[in-house]
Formats: C-alpha cells, structure tokens, sequence
C-alpha cells in the first residue's frame, strides 16, 4: 500500500478531558487517515503538492487563530430536505419558477458554491455520511425509513460531533435527524451536547398525518372498509409513533409537545417548524455566550409541507406546497443569519448550506418543484437525484461570490471541517473513512488542489454508477460488459439522455470496472457492518401509552419471523 501523507499541523489544540480522549483510538494521533483505494493512487501522483498546500492550510488556519483569540472559527450546519440543484441562490431560476428567496441569494452572494456537491440519493444515507465521513452502506444504512423500524447509527461510529466535542468545541442540534429510532442513534448520543429533533421524519410527519390522510396525500391509511380487516397493525398511525424529542448528553430524554391521546395533524407541524427555528436561535445566543468553539446544526424540517390544511405564511406566485414554505424557511434563515450579525459571531463563523439530495419528484405537481437542470430527484442515481446546492461562507477567508467546480462528496464535509477546525487527530484510524480533506480546493478556490476526482454511487447497498471527471458510466448488471454499457457525459448532457457508450465504452469500460474492483477489495479489507439494532424509542422517559403499544405490536411482527 502507498504511505498516506501525515498531516503536521502547526495548530494548538485544545485541551481534551480524559473522559473525552477515551472515545478516540490510542493510535489516532500516530497513524494516518485510512481511505478508499482511490485516493492513493492520487496520492501518488500529487504528494509533493499535497504536502505544500498542507502547509499553507496551516498558515492560513494559524493566522485566523491569532486573530480570534487562539480559537478555531464556529460551525454551523443548514441541512435542507429535498431540494434539486438551482433551487437556491440563483435569482434568475427562483423567477422562471415563480419563487422569491432574497435571504438565501444574498447569502449565496456571501459564499462559495460548491458547484459539484454529490449526496447520497435520499435524507438518511445523506446525514450519515455527512456526520461520520463514511458511505452509510459501510453501517447498513443507506435506505431511508418511514415508520418504526428498531435500528440506527451505531454508536461505534464517530460523529463529526465527536471529533469536533474532543478539540474543545460545544455542540448542539435542532431539528430533522432521522438516523434511527433507537437511543443509541439520537443526537444527544452521538456527540452533540444537546439536541431536539424529530425521531422519524416528513413521511409520519406531514404525508402521514390526518389531515394530510383526510387531503389524500396518504390513500389507504383511513378510507378503507373496516369489516374487511384482519390485521390492524397493517396501517401505521403516525400520531401513535414517537414525534420530537429532547435531552441533553447523558440526561433524560423526553418527548415534547404531546400529550397522551393527542393527534397529530397540520397545525402540529407548523408548531413544530416554528419551534425548531425558535430553539436554533436560542441556542446560537447560548453558545455564542460561551467562551468554546461551536458547532451548531440546524437542520430544518420545511418545506416539504404536504397540506392546505390550515396553511399561512409568505405565499409564492408558484403557489406550490413545498415552494411556498421554502419562502418561510427564506425568512427562517433571514432571521438566523441576522441574529449572527447582532450576536458579532459573523465573522468567526463557517455556515454550510446545502441540500441533503434531489427533489421528492412523486409529489412534483403539488408541490410546485421539478427537476430544472439534471434529470431525477429523491430516489434516483441520475444527478438529479445526488447533486445540490451547497454554499460555504466564511467572511475574509473564503472568497465571497465564488464557486469552484471539483468534485465534492457531503462525507467530505466531515474531513475538511475537522480539519479546519484543528480536529483531525480525532478521525478514527480504525476503519476507512471515505471524506477527504477539500480544505485547501475550498480556502483557496482552486480546483486543481481537489483530493477527490471521483463519486461510487448507491442505491441503498448496490452501488449503481460511477462519476469520473465528467464522465459518468451506469454500472451493468452482473455478467454484463462494461464496454456495453451506458456512458454519459455529465457537462454535455445534464439529463443524462445520450450515452457517449460508444466513444467512451472501449478504453473507459475496464478503467471504471478497475475503479469499482478496487474499491470493492478495499471492501474486503474492511467489511461493511450492520446497523445498531434495538428497542424503538428506549430511552424516552414519558412514552405515552399507545406509543408503547405500536413498540409492542411491532416487536410481535418481529417475533412472527422465528415462530
């Protein structure tokens, strides 16, 4: 294997508690990162130069600390749902759709797009990568879930939380999470000093609930014959499922904002939107109060809104569902990033902004969004259904207004940030960790200084294509050629209509097979694993009642399987 470059920072790092530094590998701070087969072949070829932008990432990084107190800049993490690529800060195409978002483009205005952000195809696999740096399929947890289900994130995985926790940093999260349904998946267990998100997502939430099931958005859920039915734990009933849920790390747990016997409907989720913008902004005047580096996620639950049930706010020309709550979480952000000016954290502070994957295109017509410039959305291994927006804003170092064009994974993220903020000791060295470290591509907008000129695409656990360059192959069946198969490229043909199979297939066929074996053999080396599995919602200290009867009903359907 070739030697990975050592990172030599030049940065002080924060002391660690002894309680905090058992969490990380003794080796962690002796060995390098471990990475996918791909990245050593690029090591190969652009070591030395690595090795100088290393050094000047260590000198721009120092030069801050000394003007902020010795400290490393905040953090703060905007994760949005299902979004397509041009859905934010760009003017133009707000207008062509009928869509006004002023906020949100005079921040792009602010920022670097990072132009060639790729995500996993749906919200769960996306939010893994992005707080572990790892394919979600190396945990088994690439699909996305809806109701119940009585797994998530292993605890054995090391958030962004974690590592950041361990360099001194407070950590706080609000809103979506959507990593699993048993404790040891929940934000405040994996790293983040206090958390209040939802336990599952949109599906229980707003496509589940009685008014949107009384709107038909949900068939089959309550308009049915009920002398017919047998088996009445076929349907789920969202408002028996766990909602929203706080604690503190190593405190109790709770579910907030219902009461035993209470439905859950459209007016429950408007209140439990604007709750999570009210808490985001109280806990950015929290830690902007204290004296440690933060990391603050918000990661909203708008706009997907599936109902007219009861709707208010902004309302758009496009009139869509999911459109005009984009205009609402618009001003949601207006709101934070003003609150950040008044709290004079501005300046010290990395926002992030990005979509979590492609549009929910099954309810295209309602809610006022199609695919405009890639073709798929939610679901899809098209681009449409990987490539967002993604903005970074860090004022007088990063170039305001800029963008760069290199391939960016979101499990990159979590390298670079840790990176920047000086706690890159931390990334476990005990597994691989498919992020790369895009610090110098995004401090100096420079392309050519990317580490990454690649993406393997999943669905769930099958990798599906693969992103080189600009080229794209749709990887074959089992048993099938390469050579045959369909090639695109990406900056000719962004709906992915005509395969380049012929002109590529001969000498790219086997060069992206090659791509694919290596990384499956690197596989080998390190297995993938399965997903935590346990108990739903243990842990909840206040499980109303008939919560605890849909645990037991569906612990029944699990024990069905070894009767």
């Amino acid at each position: 294997m070739i030697p990975a470059i050592k990172y030599v920072h030049s940065l002080t790092i924060i002391a660690l508690t002894s309680a905090s530094a058992l969490a990380v590998p003794a080796q962690a701070q002796d060995e390098a990162i471990k990475h996918d087969a791909q990245y050593y072949i690029l090591q190969a070829q652009n070591a030395e130069q690595w090795a100088e932008d290393d050094a000047a990432v260590d000198a721009l990084l120092s030069a801050f600390r000394e003007t902020n107190e010795g400290k490393p800049p905040n953090i703060v993490s905007i994760l949005i749902d299902d979004l397509g690529f041009g859905d934010m800060g760009i003017p133009e195409l707000n207008a062509v759709r009928g869509i006004d978002t002023p906020n949100i483009n005079a921040f792009s205005d602010e920022a670097m797009r990072m132009v060639r952000m790729y995500t996993e195809p749906s919200c769960t696999p996306t939010r893994v990568a992005q707080m572990t740096g790892r394919l979600p399929v190396r945990m088994g947890m690439g699909d996305t879930t809806v109701d119940i289900a009585g797994f998530g994130l292993p605890g054995s995985e090391v958030t962004l939380a974690e590592v950041l926790k361990q360099a001194g940093y407070a950590t706080s999260h609000v809103g979506k999470w959507h990593m699993g349904d048993i404790a040891e998946s929940w934000a405040m267990n994996q790293g983040f000093d206090y958390a209040q998100h939802a336990v599952h997502q949109q599906g229980q939430l707003t496509i589940f609930n009685d008014d949107a099931i009384r709107e038909q958005v949900s068939v089959g859920i309550q308009d049915f014959e009920q002398d017919y039915v047998v088996d009445n734990w076929f349907r789920p009933d969202a408002s028996h499922m766990a909602t929203v849920i706080e604690g503190e790390a190593n405190g109790p747990i709770r579910e907030i904002r219902m009461d035993a016997g209470e439905r859950w409907d459209a007016e429950k989720y408007d209140e439990m939107n604007e709750e999570f913008q009210l808490k985001t902004l109280a806990e950015l005047e929290r830690l902007a109060e204290g004296d440690a580096p933060f990391f603050l996620q918000y990661w909203p639950m708008i706009p997907l809104d599936n109902t007219r049930t009861g709707r208010d706010g902004p309302e758009s020309v496009n009139g869509g569902l999911y459109a005009d709550k984009l205009q609402l979480l618009d001003q949601y952000l207006g709101a934070l990033f003003d609150r950040m000016d008044d709290l004079g954290v501005a300046n010290n502070t990395i926002v992030v902004l990005m979509g979590d994957n492609g549009h929910f295109t099954k309810y295209s017509p309602q809610s006022g969004f199609t695919p405009m410039i890639y073709r798929g959305g939610k679901g899809d291994t098209t681009e449409g259904g990987v490539r967002v927006d993604a903005f970074i804003r860090w004022p007088g170092i990063i170039e305001a207004d800029s963008m760069i064009n290199n391939i960016i994974h979101v499990s990159d993220l979590y390298t670079t940030l840790s990176r920047i903020a000086g706690a890159d000791e931390f990334i476990p060295r005990d597994r691989l960790v498919d992020g790369v470290d895009q610090s110098a591509a995004i401090l100096f907008e420079d392309e050519s200084k990317t580490r990454r000129d690649h993406v393997i695409i999943y669905s769930v656990a099958s990798p599906k294509a693969i992103v080189k360059d600009q080229l794209k192959l749709n990887l074959p069946g089992a048993g099938e050629s390469a050579i045959l198969a369909n090639f695109f490229d990406i900056f000719r043909d962004t709906h992915e209509k005509y395969p380049v199979s012929t002109e590529v297939g001969a000498w790219g066929g086997q060069e992206f097979q090659r791509i694919l074996g290596r990384h499956m053999a690197r596989k080998e080396l390190y297995p993938d694993t399965e997903p935590a599995r346990g108990r739903p919602y243990d842990g909840i200290e206040n499980l109303r009642p008939e919560t605890v009867a849909a645990v037991e009903a569906f612990l029944t359907k699990q024990a069905s399987i070894q009767q």
